[in-house]
């Protein structure tokens, strides 16, 4: 069975970047249900001992189309959100470290570079979706955005996400309403760089 990730925190502990309400609505609400729909498609096209990886990496394996698309969907959600969350944090660190400092430099120039990259990635993804910061075969990394719950697995990129920004209205209506900018560069002032660093060097040694 596929579990939603825990939040280690209170739904205000991120005011006033994120207010408790859309916290509380898009933890609770949204990735509960993608979480219990997921299992439920899981089940159905019976790959639930399978890893949402290793799923959204195979859907052409499904012939039933609604299944697939449901398994896309739905797993989607919840390995999206899975991710988005578990990078959150209240007091975290506020610039990457270690192996992944060093490479963000050497790719992008440097880390203020990369965050307006990634943030105009997010910002003009057209409609619902995410930006992605993902790990290459060789230790790379590269940016990229994509539509509705699809990440790099899902879309067959051969590459392993370690931080994403979504940009759903769910994830910040309540608050910015149609802002969508603003809420890019609050967001990324709570994420905690020290758990993407930590997802670079699992990434690099799998």
């Amino acid at each position: 069975m596929f579990t939603q990730y825990t939040l280690p925190f209170a739904y205000d502990a991120l005011e006033p970047v994120i207010d408790a309400l859309t916290m509380e609505t898009h933890y609770s609400k949204h990735h509960a249900t993608y979480t219990k729909t997921f299992n439920e498609f899981a089940q159905k096209a019976g790959v639930e001992s399978k890893s949402v990886e290793t799923i959204l990496s195979s859907l052409n394996d499904i012939s039933d189309i609604a299944v697939r698309n449901g398994l896309r969907n739905n797993g989607g959600g919840f390995y999206n959100h899975n991710l988005y969350f578990s990078v959150m944090s209240p007091d975290g660190a506020k610039t990457p470290s270690g192996k992944l400092a060093e490479k963000i430099n050497e790719t992008f120039g440097s880390f203020d570079s990369f965050r307006e990259q990634i943030a105009k990635l997010a910002v003009t993804q057209f409609g619902s979706g995410w930006a992605w910061l993902s790990v290459t075969k060789d230790g790379g990394l590269v940016l990229s955005q994509s539509a509705n719950q699809d990440n790099p697995y899902s879309l067959g990129s051969g590459t392993t996400p370690i931080f994403c920004i979504d940009v759903w209205e769910h994830a910040y209506y309540l608050k910015f309403k149609n802002l969508r900018a603003d809420y890019v560069q609050q967001y990324l002032s709570v994420v905690d760089w020290n758990i993407v660093s930590a997802n670079y060097d699992k990434a690099v040694t799998c």
